[in-house]
């Protein structure tokens, strides 16, 4: 197995493993509201930090996998060398937002709310670990595109 195929399936298995966890974390939620008829105190809290590691991680397993949304308009009316040309500038483009916005910033976020210690409510976690997944998908989406720069 190549070491892109084990990226994908690692990261293919934790979308699975949140995406579980947070449809039982919400089936918790609405049965301990409305059998019960005592809501649990962490719930909502924590399907909200799942949601965010979901569409997050989401967002870099689709760009690995070619997946994301895409305007054809231009690119179709391009000659095949220039789709091409396209897309190695939209890799680049992509690849440099991903290193500022999301592996330089969201590292920066993370050391800020670990230093200034700050916690969720309800869950009491830290939330520079809820913020990690900002320069862990950074540095993913950083690698599928630097790939197919490679593969161009």
């Amino acid at each position: 197995m190549t070491f892109r195929a084990r990226v994908d399936r690692i990261l293919a298995g934790t979308l699975v493993v949140l995406m579980t966890a947070m449809f039982l974390n919400v089936l918790w939620q609405v049965f301990s509201r409305y059998v019960l008829g005592a809501p649990s105190s962490f719930t909502d809290e924590l399907a909200r930090y799942l949601m965010i590691w979901l569409g997050v991680l989401g967002a870099a397993y689709a760009s690995g996998q070619q997946l994301h949304v895409a305007i054809r308009v231009l690119p179709d009316r391009l000659s095949e060398k220039g789709q091409a040309r396209m897309n190695r500038v939209v890799h680049w483009v992509v690849l440099v937002f991903c290193l500022f916005g999301l592996v330089l910033g969201g590292a920066r976020l993370v050391y800020i709310t670990y230093v200034l210690q700050q916690y969720s409510p309800a869950l009491g976690v830290p939330l520079a670990y809820v913020y990690l997944v900002l320069p862990l998908s950074g540095i993913l989406i950083i690698y599928y595109k630097a790939e197919a720069l490679l593969k161009t």
